[in-house]
């Protein structure tokens, strides 16, 4: 599942404020969009992180901090060869 950069940051203040942050703003149809998908639901005191998202919210911060160990490991700017 490829969530959207709004998706993903709706994810992440859902997260934030289920561990006691104030966030800001969250987008209704970002959060909708969750709910669709199983990993937000829609509470009386406002919408809330599932199991599920955070699940899935935890999937996609190892992706990036995978990719941000590779970006910086490979491949290294090299000289160009034959000059």
């Amino acid at each position: 599942m490829t969530l959207s950069d709004g998706q993903l940051l709706a994810l992440r203040n859902l997260s934030r404020k289920k561990a006691g942050a104030i966030v800001g703003w969250i987008d209704i149809a970002e959060a909708r969009g969750l709910t669709d998908l199983g990993l937000a639901a829609r509470h009386p005191g406002g919408w809330r992180i599932t199991p599920a998202g955070e699940e899935t919210l935890m999937r996609e911060e190892r992706i990036v901090e995978v990719e941000n160990v590779v970006a910086l490991q490979w491949p290294f700017p090299t000289r160009p060869r034959g000059r």
